[in-house]
């Protein structure tokens, strides 16, 4: 069978300029797994913002907007061919201002700029011929399909509390857009309820008692609609920013088998025009911050037993492709070795350092990132083998072998272009270096490197 491992480390040291190459070992237990994946875990965003969404001085959406990207562009086809099977949400803050021009709907006007209506602009609406068109676009790049459903249809802002919204939600324009969907043949893996109406929400909220309500409508609808449990979309929710409270309320009202998957949105590095965005970036106390967020997703999974997912996006000032141009940007390039190379299951990994500070091979891969400007780093790697049958409490367990058996390792080395960061470069094929397995990894400053080991053969994997 195909193994199916990953483990990653992001190497960290003090943010001091050594300005000389260091030692470093990385250990790999790979008898211990310490989380799941599954083979969608990077998931990109196609979003409703119209050409005329500005902020922070900058109009960056383009033509990247879901009702007039170009879907016959040849490279966009490509980046998103390239992964062979991208989860793409239809989706974006807009969502909850959607109208499917379905069933009794007969006129609605596009998106257009509005004071005082959410985000600044009123409703808007998809016409079925532009869903025709996006489902050829699907069916051409083979994705998996996550819609992102409008949650504010029936529902009115509250006279009391500013940005609260009240009332149930009006089910009938979905349910109408799901019977065409279907009436179709479209696929859709699974639909999102509404879009960061969660805890305060981002310009719209909804308690999470209501919420949890509304979602067993949804899910109650997605059964009656899809009776065929293995073609059956999954109900993801609330697809918003993290509250214990919150989360907690909604999951406990909707009960378990209801939510297929927790989604939840992290913009831990702040808005677009922060002045020190690249410095948080490169600075792992920072980064590192985000890990209380992650480890409540993970209790709140554990405890009502559904998956947990994030998101990426095509457009906008962090977008995996330029929006004039659908040049790949950097991180496309990072999300795309990922899909190709990290496999489900992660194993746990040590550092022990000198200095104090297309379709999926059989292997293990390692992910390294140097957030330093001026050093580089030599990685070694051992393994861990854990023989706990015949392991006293008092012994320690220590790296039986080097990879110095393998015959060679596939690297990847992804840096900036002249060592500027926010350059960006074409598409390439992105082949392994074949490496001698029996040499340090050379990490440079400012690069990512990916590593595969397609002979190691780790016993949780099995």
């Amino acid at each position: 069978m195909d193994l199916k491992c990953i483990f990653g480390l992001v190497i960290i040291v003090s943010r001091v300029s050594l300005s000389f190459a260091q030692n470093v070992n990385v250990v790999i237990q790979g008898s211990t797994s310490v989380a799941e994946t599954d083979d969608n875990f990077v998931c990109a965003t196609l979003d409703w913002w119209p050409t005329e969404k500005c902020n922070y001085n900058q109009c960056p959406w383009g033509k990247a907007g879901l009702l007039n990207l170009d879907l016959k562009k040849k490279v966009l086809i490509n980046a998103i061919k390239a992964f062979n099977s991208l989860r793409i949400k239809v989706g974006g803050s807009l969502q909850d201002q959607v109208v499917y021009g379905v069933g009794e709907v007969k006129n609605c006007p596009n998106f257009m700029k509005k004071e005082g209506s959410l985000f600044g602009f009123s409703q808007g609406w998809l016409l079925v011929e532009r869903w025709d068109e996006l489902n050829n676009f699907f069916n051409q790049t083979g994705v998996k399909v996550t819609f992102g459903l409008n949650a504010l249809l029936g529902r009115n802002e509250s006279q009391s509390e500013k940005g609260l919204w009240v009332g149930d939600w009006n089910s009938q324009n979905a349910r109408d857009f799901m019977k065409f969907t279907i009436s179709r043949g479209y696929k859709v893996d699974s639909y999102e309820f509404g879009n960061q109406l969660s805890a305060a929400g981002m310009g719209a909220r909804v308690e999470a008692e209501q919420y949890g309500k509304d979602v067993i409508v949804l899910k109650n609808m997605v059964k009656e609609l899809h009776p065929e449990p293995k073609t059956q979309p999954k109900v993801l929710g609330p697809s918003g920013f993290y509250d214990e409270k919150w989360f907690n309320s909604f999951l406990e009202v909707s009960g378990q088998e209801v939510v297929d998957g927790v989604t939840r949105h992290i913009y831990n590095l702040g808005p677009g025009d922060d002045l020190n965005l690249i410095t948080k970036i490169q600075d792992p106390s920072y980064l590192n911050q985000v890990a209380q967020t992650y480890r409540g997703v993970f209790n709140i999974v554990n405890k009502f037993k559904p998956f947990s997912a994030g998101k990426l996006s095509f457009g906008g000032n962090y977008a995996l492709l330029k929006t004039t141009t659908f040049i790949s940007n950097p991180d496309y390039y990072g999300s795309l070795l990922w899909h190709r190379l990290m496999e489900n299951i992660v194993l746990a990994v040590t550092q022990e350092s000198q200095e104090s500070n297309p379709k999926k091979k059989p292997g293990t891969s390692i992910i390294f990132v140097n957030l330093l400007k001026d050093s580089s780093f030599d990685v070694t790697l051992s393994s861990y083998e854990h023989h706990r049958r015949n392991l006293r409490s008092t012994d320690a367990a220590k790296p039986n072998f080097e990879f110095k058996s393998y015959l060679h390792t596939e690297e990847y080395h992804l840096a900036a272009l002249g060592g500027n960061i926010q350059d960006t470069f074409d598409i390439s094929a992105m082949d392994p270096k074949l490496v001698n397995a029996s040499t340090a990894i050379s990490v440079a400053a400012h690069s990512i490197v990916y590593e595969t080991i397609r002979d190691f053969h780790a016993p949780v994997c099995v």
